[in-house]
C-alpha cells in the first residue's frame, strides 16, 4: 500500500519543490498544507505515515502543531524542518516527541534517506499495533464486543460484506448495535476514507426528511432562501446509513427507489437529476415482509435494499458474552462519567446472566450507568440498579399508578422519577446545573430543558 506524507510549510514554492522531488523517489503520495490549522484538519480526516513540518510558521508554529499532533495521535511520526539558526529549537522539538529534524537548505539524497528511515519506523509501529489487535482474540471488533461463535460469525459476515459495494440491510431488535455494524461495514470497505453519513429516519417529519436527504434549490418552498446540498450528495463516494428505514413514508420510498435503481437524486425544485456514488446501508427492527403485506412498505424497495442481509443476534442468543460486554461498558462509562473504576458483584452478574434483556445491549448499558452513579462503593450490587432476585427491574417510584389511564400514569411516573433523580444530583452538587449535567451524561441545555418541563428549580438546592 502506498505511503502518505503530509508536508506543512507556509511557503508555497517550497511545498511544490518537495512534492515534485520526493514523490517519485519515495514512491509515496504527498499532501501539502500551508498552515498548522489546515494540517490539523487534514490529519482529522485521514492517517499519515509521516508528517514533515516547518518550525517557523505564522499563527500556529511548528512546535505548537507538534504538541497537538502528539496529544491526539501519539504514534504519528513527525519530522521538523528548520533553518541552520534554529537547530536549538529543533532539538527542543525532539524532546517533545518529534522523531527527527532536517536543516534547510536540503541535500536531496540526505532527506530521502532520513524520510525512508522515518517511514520504516511508522511501518513497524503499525505492524506492532496490528499484532496487538490480533492477540486480543477478536473480543472487540470495530467497537462490537463478544467472543462467542454467534459473534464470530457476525464478524466474518461483516468482513465479507464490506469487500463488496452492494446495498446492505441490517435487521435486529432495538439495542443490538445496528449503527455499530453499519460503521464497521463502512470502515472495512474501500470507501473508508470518505464520508459516513448517518440518518435517523423516524426523528424527521416527511417533508424535512425529503429535503435533508435530497437537498433543494433556492425558491423550492417558502423558506428556501438558498440552495442546500442533500445528505446523499454529502455522502458522495462514501456511505449513507438509513437507520430504521421501515418508518419512512411511501412517498420517500418512491424517491429512494430511484436512488437504488439509477444512482440519481433530484433536489426539491430542480429539473435536473444529479448522479451520486453512494453505498446505502439501511437498518430496521421491524418485519418489513409484514409491512409489505399490509401495504406500508413497497416490495420493490425492499428487494433493492435486501441485497446483502445482516441479521444481528439478540443478547439472549449469546449470553456467554454478557460478562465481556458488561465489563467493557463498565470500563467505558466509569471514564465517561469521571468515576473511579468499579466492579460488578457476583450477585448482580448472576442476575445479568439470567435476565432476558428485551432492550439488549442498550438496556444493559443503561443499567450499568445507573450502577456507576448510584453505587456507594467499588462493587455494583443489585440494589444499586433496582434489580431483584426475580431479575425484573423494580420501579424507583412508590407506585405505578395503575388506577390512572396509561398516559396520565406514565406522565406522573416520569414526573416522580425526574424529581427524584435530578433532585438527588442537584442536592449533591448544591444546585450546580453544569456539574449535575456532566455527572449524568447530559448536555447542560438538555438537563435544563427537562428541569423546565417538570418544574425543577436549581435555586432551592443552593446553599
Amino acid at each position: 500500500m502506498q505511503k502518505s506524507i503530509l508536508i506543512i510549510d507556509d511557503e508555497h514554492d517550497m511545498l511544490q519543490l518537495l512534492k515534485r522531488s520526493l514523490e517519485p523517489d519515495l514512491n509515496c503520495h504527498i499532501v501539502t498544507a500551508q498552515s498548522g490549522k489546515e494540517a490539523l484538519r487534514l490529519i482529522s480526516q485521514q492517517w499519515f505515515d509521516l508528517v514533515l513540518a516547518d518550525i517557523k510558521m505564522p499563527q500556529m508554529n511548528g512546535l505548537e502543531l507538534l504538541e497537538v499532533i502528539k496529544r491526539d495521535h501519539p504514534n504519528m511520526t513527525v519530522i521538523m524542518m528548520t533553518a541552520f539558526g534554529g537547530v536549538e529549537t529543533a532539538v527542543e522539538a525532539m524532546r517533545n516527541g518529534a522523531y527527527d529534524f532536517i536543516s534547510k537548505p536540503f541535500d536531496h539524497e540526505t532527506i530521502v534517506v532520513r524520510l525512508e528511515k522515518a517511514l520504516e519506523r511508522s511501518r513497524l509501529i503499525q505492524e506492532n499495533y496490528r499484532l496487538q489487535m490480533e492477540c486480543q482474540d477478536r473480543q472487540i471488533f470495530h467497537k462490537l464486543v463478544g467472543n462467542s461463535q454467534v459473534m464470530k460469525r457476525l464478524y466474518e459476515t461483516i468482513q465479507m460484506v464490506a469487500k463488496t459495494d452492494l446495498t446492505v440491510l441490517i435487521t435486529g431488535e432495538s439495542g443490538t448495535g445496528k449503527e455499530l455494524v453499519a460503521r464497521a461495514v463502512h470502515d472495512l470497505s474501500r470507501r473508508s476514507l470518505n464520508a459516513f453519513v448517518a440518518v435517523n429516519c423516524p426523528t424527521l417529519p416527511e417533508n424535512i426528511l425529503e429535503s435533508e436527504l435530497f437537498g433543494y434549490k433556492k425558491g423550492a418552498f417558502t423558506h428556501a432562501t438558498q440552495n442546500k446540498i442533500g445528505l446523499f450528495q454529502e455522502a458522495h463516494n462514501g456511505s449513507i446509513f438509513l437507520d430504521e428505514i421501515g418508518d419512512i413514508t411511501p412517498a420517500i420510498q418512491t424517491k429512494l427507489l430511484r436512488v437504488l435503481q439509477e444512482k440519481e437524486i433530484k433536489p426539491l425544485g430542480d429539473t435536473k437529476s444529479i448522479t451520486v456514488d453512494v453505498r446505502i446501508i439501511a437498518s430496521t427492527n421491524q418485519n418489513l415482509a409484514q409491512k409489505i403485506k399490509i401495504g406500508e412498505f413497497r416490495e420493490d424497495v425492499y428487494y433493492r435494499l435486501n441485497v446483502l442481509p445482516i441479521k444481528l443476534p439478540a443478547l439472549r442468543e449469546h449470553p456467554e458474552d454478557i460478562p465481556l460486554i458488561a465489563g467493557h461498558l463498565l470500563e467505558k462509562h466509569c471514564i465517561l462519567l469521571d468515576k473511579p473504576s468499579k466492579k460488578i458483584s457476583s450477585e448482580l452478574m448472576d442476575i445479568f446472566l439470567q435476565k432476558t434483556w428485551p432492550g439488549n445491549v442498550r438496556e444493559m448499558e443503561n443499567v450499568i450507568m445507573q450502577g456507576i452513579l448510584f453505587s456507594t462503593d467499588e462493587e455494583i450490587k443489585p440494589r444499586d440498579v433496582n434489580l431483584s432476585d426475580n431479575h425484573r427491574p423494580m420501579p424507583r417510584v412508590e407506585t405505578v399508578h395503575q388506577d390512572l389511564p396509561y398516559k396520565a400514569a406514565k406522565e406522573k411516573t416520569l414526573n416522580q422519577f425526574n424529581h427524584g433523580f435530578i433532585g438527588q444530583l442537584l442536592e449533591e452538587y448544591e444546585g450546580n446545573v453544569s456539574q449535575a449535567a456532566r455527572q449524568c451524561g447530559l448536555e447542560r441545555q438538555a438537563l435544563q430543558q427537562i428541569m423546565r418541563r417538570y418544574g425543577i428549580k436549581a435555586d432551592g438546592f443552593r446553599k
